[in-house]
């Protein structure tokens, strides 16, 4: 079986302010196609966790007419053009994704994150790249208040693990990528203490 393999380089094809559509040749065994996909500036997601609580935001969605839970976060990079400056270094997208993540903590949430560990990176699909990147803050300090930017109708709300599950599970969280990827962190939160009561005798 012969996999595709990119036979010439990209050619971006459109460029707006966040997005761009791509265009690119790809070879399989004697075949070619040009595929097509759009691209954007990837964001950062926080699971923000204290004394078996979470914090979520209420958000207004435009795009939605209506409030919205959600994880907080925000962008990486202030630009699409910065974000493909970056990419053309090939460093790794952790380090300014850290950095974003931080950034938002401060900024929507109004805490200074002291321990802040990448959890997962959620592709958005072949052909859409918009990646998401989760991290989790369990150690911070409050600051006085959010600085929130123009346009921003952001509030905090703290819960329990049970209250944000079935937010996830319901219509109240409506970005299905980050109610999956808190499943899968509240899965592997049941899973470790599991295997810490097993490791003591308790189970």
């Amino acid at each position: 079986m012969s996999l595709p393999f990119a036979s010439e380089s990209e050619r971006v094809v459109y460029q707006g302010l966040i997005v761009e559509v791509v265009q690119q040749k790809m070879r399989e065994g004697d075949k070619e196609k040009t595929y097509e996909f759009a691209r954007r500036s990837p964001g950062t997601r926080l699971i923000v966790v204290k004394d078996n609580q979470i914090l979520l935001t209420k958000e207004y969605r435009p795009e939605l007419k209506s409030w919205d839970f959600r994880l907080p976060g925000g962008k990486v990079f202030d630009s699409l053009a910065e974000y493909n400056s970056f990419l053309a270094t090939g460093q790794d997208i952790l380090v300014p994704a850290k950095e974003g993540a931080i950034r938002e903590a401060r900024e929507e949430v109004g805490i200074q994150p002291s321990n802040i560990v990448h959890f997962a990176t959620s592709p958005c699909g072949a052909t859409m790249r918009w990646d998401l990147f989760y991290f989790v803050i369990n150690k911070f300090e409050a600051n006085p208040s959010q600085n929130l930017g123009q346009g921003e109708n952001i509030e905090t709300n703290w819960g329990s693990f049970e209250e944000a599950k079935n937010m996830a599970l319901s219509d109240q969280m409506s970005e299905d990528r980050s109610a999956a990827v808190l499943l899968k962190y509240f899965h592997s939160v049941r899973t470790k203490s599991k295997q810490t009561l097993a490791k003591f005798g308790k189970i």
